[in-house]
């Protein structure tokens, strides 16, 4: 492959900003990086992005459901489109978040393993898709929680074997519905659907396997359970009861003091009309956020999340949009776009290659026009992205 060089005025690479920036590009991988300023010497095809073009790693969702399609009813349109079907809707989400810079996603729910094929199929032409980093069908409670998706287990025996399964096929990661969730009737957000004990099995075999688990936990005790158990990330994290939400201030230090990834539901696509939410959850937003605050405040490893797919304002290019609102809960814009690269590789177990421009890290590269650490809403002006070396089309 040839060398490629890409300039640009300025750069972001993960950690510090610099001025006018080469980075060398060759077989996918990151071999040069030049802050001097200087365009290269013959050799290497050049890409001169411009003066006001900021380069910076791609972002990275670590959480996303590429199946449902950020319909009504999403559900539904997943439960009854057969599997050819699914995978097309994929293939067009997973396109969606590449043109928006998103060159990693994981994938925290499909069926049949889809987001598996998919991500062969991507890996053969990295410039249509970002990498997906696919945990299979979550694993659940019979009815429980995305049960839809089949991925029910009971019993620690059971449990194991789900775990080894995923495993075996590939998986880059195990999900558990620890709590009940919003999507699914019968499957109160704030009940926990496994005891501590077989939520411990799933964690001890994912581990002795090389596997990260990231628990769907909503309530409380679900959380708390989560962070006993090692999980290495906690999805959601809403601290909701019965008729409110219960942010135990203790919780919240335990959480702000361990090394558990919290990958908090934030960003949403602005629009015309308010935002409608279920009765269930409006009544419990204002607390929510300031759970959120909270932990921020404390110092918790924050990821953004998107759960994008799941309506129609969390479509599957949403995640500039929550870099900008996480803002509104006190970090900072260099904070926030940290979260949604450097910090959001750690989380997803590829910091060494992604999330970062440095020598050996992937060629996932990201362009916007202006800096957006002045104005996060320069993210969605994309002027170019690279994923593994090829510029997306």
């Amino acid at each position: 492959m040839t060398l490629l060089a890409i300039h640009a005025g300025l750069m972001f690479d993960g950690t510090n900003l610099s001025g006018p920036t080469t980075v060398f590009v060759e077989d996918g991988r990151i071999t040069g990086v030049d802050t001097t300023g200087a365009l290269p010497l013959d050799g290497a095809d050049l890409i001169d992005l411009g003066v006001n073009a900021f380069l910076m790693p791609g972002l990275v969702d670590p959480h996303v459901h590429l199946g449902f399609d950020a319909g009504p009813d999403p559900v539904t349109a997943f439960t009854t489109a057969d599997d050819a079907e699914l995978l097309a809707r994929m293939r067009a989400a997973a396109d969606r978040a590449l043109q928006a810079g998103i060159t990693t996603v994981r994938d925290l729910g499909d069926r049949n393993y889809l987001a598996l094929a998919l991500r062969a199929e991507l890996d053969r032409r990295p410039g249509e898709g970002p990498e997906i980093l696919a945990a299979g069908p979550p694993i659940t409670t019979p009815g429980g929680h995305c049960h839809f998706m089949g991925g029910a287990a009971e019993g620690a025996a059971a449990l194991r074997a789900a775990v080894r399964d995923r495993h075996e096929r590939g998986c880059a990661v195990v999900k558990i519905m620890l709590s009940g969730g919003n999507m699914t009737p019968g499957s109160p957000p704030h009940e926990s659907q496994y005891s501590s004990a077989d939520l411990r099995a799933v964690v001890d075999e994912a581990h002795r396997l090389g596997l990260p688990v990231a628990a769907h936990a909503h309530g409380t005790p679900a959380i708390r359970d989560a962070l006993a158990a090692g999980v290495d990330s906690i999805e959601h994290a809403t601290f909701v009861t019965a008729d409110g939400v219960d942010a135990d201030p203790a919780l919240l230090a335990a959480l702000a003091g361990s090394d558990v990834f919290v990958s908090v539901t934030i960003g949403v696509v602005p629009g015309d009309s308010p935002l409608v939410l279920p009765p269930e959850v409006a009544r419990r937003v204002q607390a929510v956020h300031e759970a959120l605050r909270s932990l921020y405040r404390l110092g918790a490893r924050i990821v953004l999340g998107t759960d994008a797919g799941i309506m129609p304002v969390k479509p599957h290019d949403v995640l500039p949009y929550a870099v900008s609102q996480f803002t509104a809960e006190g970090p900072s814009p260099l904070e926030a776009l940290t979260a949604a690269t450097g910090l959001a590789a750690q989380a997803c177990g590829v910091s060494d290659r992604k999330g970062r421009i440095a020598v050996g890290a992937d060629a996932d590269l990201l362009a916007v026009t202006g800096n957006p650490l002045d104005d996060l809403d320069r993210l969605r002006d994309v002027r170019a992205v690279f994923r593994a070396g090829f510029r997306v089309r």
